[in-house]
């Protein structure tokens, strides 16, 4: 059952799209950003209360640095109380995994481990075996993530090289579609709850087909009804508060 709090209405003139700004910062703004690559999300929070010299600042839900598009930057108490709702719509995203190979963070962000042949894997084999994964599913986060475990995030365990039991989380996938397949390279698109990790799903898909698999681009296209079309790029918006 969702929060009191993740089920506040989000008023229409606090959400400020491409091309967009509020007249005052202080009287809080929610603003649809397309995240780069090789920025954390709390690198493009940092930016914002520079930029606009406002000391609460946060987001609605985090990207991997590898991972571009849509992150919604709550700036000031009027937006930041909007949190959880914010957070609470599901996401769609788009992207590319590898299978054949696999890494310690499910992604490119570390080395390769191991390596299959997938030349015999079709398009119909991948389709059966990605519908495992749509509907309600139990997933276990990655080492390489922020969850806690024993006070401490996994990401710090696993870049000392440890590895410890995670239970599983039980989210919800509404749709797991192929957009393309040209071995080993994989597209695809997915609809899901909040606390989703697409690279688990990457793991899994590829545990499945017996050949591994991890996550090699990925873009949020959407969060509930906003859409990443809608948002500003980070050099624009930045150019655009330094001419106000």
């Amino acid at each position: 059952m969702p929060s009191s709090a993740a089920q506040r209405d989000i008023p229409k003139e606090i959400v400020f799209e491409q091309d967009e700004l509020p007249a005052s910062a202080d009287e809080g703004a929610a603003l649809l950003i397309d995240k780069p690559k090789g920025r954390t999300s709390f690198d493009v929070v940092k930016a914002l209360r520079k930029w606009m010299n406002v000391r609460k600042v946060g987001h609605a839900g985090t990207l991997d640095p590898m991972a571009t598009g849509l992150l919604i930057i709550l700036v000031a108490r009027p937006a930041t109380r909007l949190q959880e709702a914010f957070m609470h719509f599901p996401k769609a995203y788009e992207g590319t995994m590898r299978l054949g190979e696999t890494t310690p963070s499910h992604d490119v962000e570390t080395d390769v481990q191991e390596q299959e042949d997938v030349s015999h894997l079709s398009r119909e084999e991948i389709e059966q075996a990605r519908t495992e994964f749509v509907g309600v599913i139990d997933q276990v986060p990655p080492m390489y993530s922020a969850v806690k475990v024993e006070g401490e995030r996994l990401y710090k365990k696993a870049r000392r090289g440890e590895t410890v039991e995670r239970p599983p989380r039980q989210v919800r996938v509404d749709a797991f579609e192929v957009l393309g397949w040209n071995a080993p390279e994989l597209r695809f698109r997915v609809e899901c709850s909040k606390g989703t990790y697409i690279r688990s799903l990457a793991r899994d898909l590829g545990d499945a087909l017996g050949v591994g698999a991890h996550l090699t681009s990925l873009r949020r296209m959407a969060i509930g009804p906003y859409t990443v079309s809608d948002a500003w790029p980070l050099g624009s918006l930045q150019a655009a508060l330094n001419q106000t």
